[in-house]
């Protein structure tokens, strides 16, 4: 008999060999109709697979995280076999879960799949998963596996199974389709009750424009028509957000193939955005006791070789241009750099915690298939900063950073956050991490109990660290429900000793500072490319652009327009007069559509009395005020940086 525990803290005893399922089942049939996998000792592996010691159980469902995304990865596998069974002889890459759906990776060799094709691909996963085809797992040896690969001559399994070995190889077979995979699955396929196939898209096979393009198909599944519903709704407001869409409408930013992939050109209305959160940033670290500093864009690559970026992130860094013999690098991060302005001058203990600041920026390598307008880029601006601490100081300049997300958190309305706490894989110091398990322990106990003793959301997740220490990545949520990674917070403990950087103790001693890496509000790339989906481009006034546009009914009105554009620009504010000559309900749709906060109409009405009849942008028409009073009302939400709610 083996004891299984439950997360309640009950404890059963079971023969030895039992499934999750099985003691899903010995508690209730109705339990075990929603199990889709399950958690034993902490490790998500199929329901059916047997237990053979004694084990922590947790039954994962549809609302488990986990539980979806062993759902959306079968639902790949079905797919997979429904264009096995349309289209024999394509061969498939990856098929891996996504935050909502999934998708697989194919090589159609000469055949093509359209648009057209993906309902057809549809109707036959709904056949198929109402047979119920279990999802079968059954281990192999490394060469049982490539024989069978081989002999199908798919290069992409052989690829994939060469970095393998044996006692790590499965195989799962549903229906008719058989794959290489990890796993874990669901049950059976009559869990899967609703199908859309969203998307065609071109990938390179590992990421890579040398490699051949493959065919990528999106799709997502639900266990219920009504939840496919309302994502569908979902997914169409996300369309009206899209910030790519919304970026070209608003004149935010643009990219051109003879500038090159993802290096983004910022128009003037971006730049207005990238301005207002450089001057949010710039105080608010200002009141922090940060202190600004300047760095190049390029440095030499000894540098780089100090730091350990060059063994740990070279494929990420752009290639070496060579002067005068010595190799210089584009600066793919700020903190050497700033490293070496703490290093330039003696310090002592009065000295920290040091903190210094800048609006970095940084360029990366990033494979064109993984560009994704703002998301995913080759030059990036970052809201980097470096904290040089003791370690008695450490929690509270921790908490202080934390504490600095959440006040940005407010002012952009982001009302759901997570703290994901990545952590090292022991299996991998010397490899993928600095070679120092006491100090991993160390560092991530540190960081550990800082977010619990400040009640601060987080989660775990290992072999996810810096290469240097462990951090935090900050998970977001838009208002429609989309998730965003924002920013990070990362402890080092090893750049010290690698840069010989030091202060003088209480004691007269030199001591290694400990190092707080943060960016809170990342980059202005990926940061306004999260706020015009956010704000599906209606942004606050204080952000916007343009705050008000002057509509003069006709001509003969013009100069009390231009009065008001003066007094507005005198009082700080961004405004613009509309002198067409178009009727006035045009000039309000073309305002409109570009999102103003306010329409300021001007007719006789408003000359005579010296008022503006005041529109607001998705609220309409707010009634007729004085100028003098509108001026304080605006000036009002620019300082206090108000949401426009």
């Amino acid at each position: 008999m083996i004891s299984i525990s439950f997360p309640d803290g009950a404890v059963r005893q079971f023969e030895q060999g039992v499934s999750a399922m099985d003691i899903a089942k010995s508690i209730s049939e109705g339990l075990a109709r929603k199990v889709l996998v399950a958690s034993v000792n902490n490790k998500v592996v199929d329901a059916s697979l047997p237990i053979t010691e004694d084990a922590t159980v947790k039954f994962l469902t549809w609302d488990d995280d986990a539980g979806k995304n062993t759902f959306w990865h079968s639902s790949a596998h079905l797919m997979a076999e429904a264009v096995e069974s349309i289209f024999p002889g394509v061969k498939f890459w990856v098929g891996p879960a996504l935050d909502k759906g999934f998708y697989y990776d194919i090589d159609l060799a000469d055949k093509k799949i359209t648009e057209d094709d993906l309902l057809t691909i549809e109707k036959k996963m709904i056949e198929l998963a109402k047979k119920n085809s279990q999802y079968i797992r059954e281990q192999k040896a490394k060469a049982e596996a490539i024989a069978y690969f081989t002999e199908k001559g798919d290069e992409y399994k052989l690829d994939l199974l060469a970095n393998l070995t044996d006692g790590e190889i499965s195989f799962y077979t549903q229906g008719q389709f058989t794959d290489l995979c990890r796993g874990p699955h669901i049950p059976h396929t009559g869990f899967i009750k609703s199908i859309k196939l969203t998307s065609i898209a071109g990938a390179y096979w590992k990421g890579d424009e040398k490699n051949k393009m493959l065919t990528r198909i999106y799709g997502v599944t639900f266990p219920t028509q009504k939840e496919m519903d309302e994502y569908l709704l979902m997914l169409e407001e996300a369309k009206k957000r899209d910030h790519r869409k919304l970026g070209r409408e608003l004149s935010i930013f643009t990219m051109d193939d003879d500038v090159g992939p993802g290096l983004p050109l910022w128009m003037p209305n971006g730049t207005v955005i990238i301005e207002e959160l450089e001057k949010l940033a710039k105080e608010t670290e200002e009141a922090a006791g940060y202190k600004r500093v300047v760095t190049p864009h390029i440095a030499k690559e000894s540098m780089y070789l100090t730091s350990g970026h060059l063994p740990y992130y070279a494929d990420s860094m752009f290639p070496p241009m060579e002067l005068d013999g010595t190799k210089y690098y584009l600066k793919a991060m700020n903190c050497p750099h700033h490293h070496k302005i703490f290093g330039a001058e003696p310090k002592s203990y009065k000295d920290l915690p040091y903190r210094i600041a800048e609006y970095g920026t940084c360029y990366r390598y990033e494979q064109s298939g993984e560009l994704f307008g703002l998301m995913r880029v080759r030059c990036l601006h970052m809201n980097d900063a470096h904290i040089y601490c003791n370690r008695e100081q450490f929690a509270q300049e921790f908490k202080a950073v934390n504490e600095m997300y959440l006040k940005y958190f407010g002012i952009f309305g982001i009302d759901k956050y997570v703290m994901r706490l990545s952590l090292h894989d022991p299996a991998k110091l010397g490899q993928k991490y600095v070679n120092e398990p006491e100090l991993w322990k160390e560092t991530e106990d540190m960081v550990r109990k800082v977010l619990v003793e400040t009640n601060t959301p987080f989660v775990e997740v290992q072999d996810e660290a810096a290469f240097y220490g462990p951090k935090i990545d900050v998970q977001i949520w838009s208002t429609i429900g989309k998730e965003f990674t924002l920013a990070t917070n990362q402890v080092d403990f090893n750049s010290g000793r690698k840069f010989e950087l030091a202060y003088t103790n209480q004691h007269n001693e030199a001591e290694i500072p400990l190092i707080i890496h943060r960016a809170p509000l990342g980059t202005h790339e990926r940061f306004i490319g999260f706020l015009l989906e956010h704000y599906a481009g209606k942004f606050p006034v204080w952000l916007a652009p343009l705050q008000a546009k002057i509509l003069p009914i006709s001509d003969k009105f013009m100069g009390y327009a231009q009065e008001v554009y003066k007094a507005l620009k005198k009082a700080g504010v961004r405004v613009e007069i509309d002198d067409r000559s178009e009727k006035i309900g045009k000039k309000i749709r073309d305002t409109e559509l570009m999102k103003v906060p306010y329409m300021l109409v001007i007719g006789e009405k408003e000359m005579n009395e010296g008022q503006l009849a005041i529109r607001r942008q998705g609220k309409g028409d707010m009634g007729t005020v004085a100028l003098n009073s509108f001026i304080e009302t605006i000036k009002e939400e620019i300082l206090e940086r108000k949401s426009g709610d």
